[in-house]
């Protein structure tokens, strides 16, 4: 069984459900380390004074910010644990929201909800919970406490069980205006192609299968560290070219239909 993450309740007015967090994702990447080349020795990291050139201690080490219009600011590990959000064990409910509603770039991180033990009442309180929130189709948004950072998050039903994502602060994402202004220019597509691409899309629309899609760049650094133990050589490929600018953008919708049109009918 997974390490629980954080242990409390899930309040909404005069309602507690004990619960815990539980991670929703595995880590499946393959990690290195760094090491010496010439004799395979781990790579160490030591911290050094730029000004004197010496080793520091860690227990000498604070932290400095530098504000655009000042200079830097020293601050102490006392000094940021003054402001730290008051650990709690609960997920204080603010409000529930319509889950259609809830733009997906504002996810985070998902985990798991589950009861923190298997007592009666517990086990009563978060199925009811469960249920409610599945027939409504409606997430609940509050505030969580954990390591020390305080976080938004949505919770929500899935598969019978509560799913908490945490969320990002509005003024955590980037407002489309600062992208690049081409983004921004009117460029009214032609009905003839708006109909075409609207074609394509069509023709390519399957049901979200998450199981159909695979990690083909994990998959080949797997390959690659078996090749690399039977001391096979690494051959390595020459770099793609950008791709050129679409010369007639119907022309190419209309290929693209042919061929899926073709493809289908096999």
């Amino acid at each position: 069984m997974p390490r629980s993450l954080w242990t409390g309740s899930l309040s909404f007015g005069l309602v507690n459900v004990p619960v815990r967090l539980e991670t929703a994702v595995r880590d499946r990447d393959l990690h290195f380390r760094q090491i010496h080349r010439k004799d395979g020795a781990p790579i160490e990291v030591q911290r050094f004074c730029s000004e004197e050139d010496v080793e520091v201690d860690y227990d000498e080490i604070t932290h400095g910010y530098e504000p655009e219009d000042s200079e830097q600011v020293m601050i102490s590990d006392l000094e940021l644990q003054a402001i730290e959000p008051r650990r709690t064990r609960t997920i204080d409910i603010e409000q529930f929201v319509e889950l259609a509603e809830v733009d997906p770039m504002y996810f985070d991180h998902p985990y798991w909800l589950v009861p923190a033990s298997e007592d009666d009442g517990t086990v009563r309180a978060y199925r009811l919970l469960t249920e409610v929130m599945g027939q409504t189709e409606r997430a609940a948004l509050g505030r969580l406490v954990m390591r020390a950072k305080e976080y938004l998050a949505l919770v929500r039903e899935r598969e019978g069980a509560l799913t908490l994502t945490t969320m990002l602060f509005a003024d955590e994402t980037r407002p489309i205006k600062d992208i690049d202004a081409a983004t921004q220019k009117s460029h009214k597509p032609a009905r003839k192609q708006l109909d075409a691409a609207v074609a394509v899309i069509e023709a390519l629309s399957e049901d979200w299968e998450p199981d159909k899609h695979k990690d083909r760049y994990r998959d080949r650094l797997r390959k690659v560290v078996q090749q690399k133990r039977k001391g096979e050589t690494i051959s390595v490929p020459d770099s793609d070219q950008a791709s050129e600018p679409v010369p007639d953008l119907m022309a190419a919708l209309e290929r693209t239909l042919e061929e899926l049109q073709a493809g289908s009918s096999r």
